[in-house]
């Protein structure tokens, strides 16, 4: 399988205090890869460094294709009257689409996640795993050849962790790269990779 982000030698400080130490990481196309680890181990920091959203201190990285990020459970004001078709559009937003080729990504996306019937709704409204697979399905709507996930099924009853491994498990069969942060056992025993941390360091 191509490689599509190849990590190395990441390293991370934060208030003076390294975070990540050394970390070299490989995320395949048409693979999952689990992150892993206890509580504190540099998991959502590797995450979003691996997305570009934070800076390493040291190290190298090379994406080949755009990244989208699905972040666990962001804080939107519940008086921002958003609904689920516009959550999902956000994520063909600064990418140059046509209105017609835009819908039709967002179409598609909904469709992916089955939610679809939802599109009308508030955003608000929905159940935590909707709400999650809406997010999914803002980053399928970019169109991005990696998505990275940062305990996308956190918090979610075992029907909704399931259904999230089963969109996740469809996007890499479709070829798209698949990394997330997890603590779910399932969710470990289903992923192809693993790259396992503890105390910001990567361990066998």
């Amino acid at each position: 399988m191509t490689t599509v982000l190849r990590a190395s030698d990441l390293c991370y400080s934060y208030a003076g205090v390294d975070v990540l130490h050394s970390v070299d990481v490989e995320v395949r196309a048409g693979r999952v890869a689990a992150i892993i680890g206890p509580n504190g181990a540099g998991k959502s920091t590797l995450i979003e460094i691996l997305a570009g959203v934070r800076e390493p201190s040291r190290g190298v990285i090379d994406r080949v294709g755009a990244v989208a990020l699905v972040v666990q459970r962001p804080a939107i004001p519940r008086g921002l009257p958003l609904t689920v078709r516009e959550t999902v559009a956000m994520g063909t937003w600064g990418s140059r689409l046509s209105r017609g080729s835009a819908r039709a990504r967002v179409d598609h996306a909904l469709e992916r996640v089955s939610l679809a019937e939802l599109a009308g709704r508030s955003l608000h409204a929905l159940s935590g795993g909707q709400r999650q697979r809406a997010l999914i399905a803002q980053g399928i709507a970019r169109d991005a050849e990696i998505l990275l996930l940062d305990e996308p099924a956190a918090g979610l009853d075992a029907a909704s962790r399931r259904r999230t491994r089963e969109i996740l498990a469809a996007e890499a069969e479709r070829g798209r790269a698949i990394g997330w942060v997890t603590h779910d056992e399932e969710d470990i025993a289903v992923s192809d990779d693993l790259v396992h941390l503890a105390d910001g360091r990567r361990v066998a």
